[in-house]
């Protein structure tokens, strides 16, 4: 198990990864790689990629596909190919995991009482979304790879509400592996969502590890004060924080997937922190163009690095 980062498969992102210390990347942004532009020779861009790893000395734990809605009617298609040939690049470079959103049928219907709109439940649809995903599931399972479905609500204000992801919560977890039974469709788990929920990610880590095929390491903050005032939807209740700024206990998760025989690494998102990012709006003009979000990515990095002992592969 390594510590890596969410990088673009060019050199400037693999070279500062490898200057940070790191030793693992997730390709990010591959829908947008000429390996999905290209429809003959993407094979050779994808041994591009695998030669500059090799020679910064990376580890490549998964293929970031599509963080898009794949079940939306205008991106049924597009979404198809993308998952497709990831897999394929997956296969080629054996990489195990292919991870993106699951997506939601969404159908605003009208509240005939009242005139307004109103969302169907995610779960009226489970069959649509199950139809969609058999067949892309099975195309991985054929060239041995898993599919790993992130569980961000992609909600306003990172809030467990209104957002387009099916998996954004462990009920819909349950429903949906329940249903489709695919032993190689599991879950790119981020306790930094769970925490926004308010649910306890140790807890729920025990509870669904056997389905952890990725992990992103980020961590979340709950603004109590802002809570106890606002109540859940208000901005900033829910703030999301490089590992060792947050309220995850990364010592008993690293525990737990290490007990658990978890074969991946533990991916670092950064973004999102508040203050370590790079495009801090709030920064004085003395602060400006210090690079916040490398100093945050460091701090993820000798945090979770604390717990894993130094022998691991």
């Amino acid at each position: 198990m390594k510590v890596g980062l969410l990088v673009r498969a060019d050199r400037e992102d693999i070279s500062w990864l490898q200057r940070l210390g790191l030793r693992s990347m997730q390709w990010v942004r591959f829908a947008e790689s000429p390996c999905v532009e290209k429809f003959e020779g993407w094979e050779s861009e994808v041994d591009a990629v695998q030669r500059l790893a090799d020679e910064f000395g990376i580890t490549i734990s998964a293929i970031a596909a599509l963080y898009k809605n794949p079940l939306d009617p205008r991106q049924q298609e597009s979404s198809r190919r993308v998952f497709h040939r990831a897999i394929d690049v997956a296969s080629r470079l054996g990489i195990k995991t292919v991870s993106g959103f699951c997506g939601a049928v969404i159908h605003q219907q009208l509240n005939e009482r009242g005139g307004n709109m109103v969302y169907e439940p995610f779960e009226n649809h489970l069959p649509e979304i199950i139809s969609y995903w058999r067949p892309i599931a099975q195309y991985a399972a054929d060239r041995g790879v898993r599919i790993a479905f992130e569980h961000c609500p992609q909600g306003r204000y990172h809030l467990p509400m209104m957002g387009y992801n099916f998996l954004d919560r462990p009920r819909m977890w349950e429903i949906f592996f329940n249903e489709c039974q695919l032993a190689n469709v599991g879950l790119e788990w981020d306790p930094s969502h769970l925490i926004c929920q308010h649910i306890d990610p140790l807890a729920n880590l025990k509870k669904f590890v056997s389905k952890v095929f990725h992990v992103h390491a980020k961590d979340a903050r709950i603004n109590r004060d802002l809570l106890r005032e606002y109540g859940v939807a208000h901005p900033g209740v829910a703030e999301h924080r490089f590992p060792g700024l947050g309220e995850a206990d990364w010592g008993e998760i690293i525990r737990t997937l290490l007990e658990a025989g978890y074969d991946s690494d533990l991916t670092i998102e950064g973004w999102h922190d508040p203050i370590y990012r790079n495009h801090l709006p709030s920064a004085s003009a003395t602060l400006r163009g210090k690079n916040w979000e490398e100093k945050g990515v460091l701090i993820a990095k000798e945090t979770l690095e604390r717990f894993l002992p130094t022998n691991l592969p």
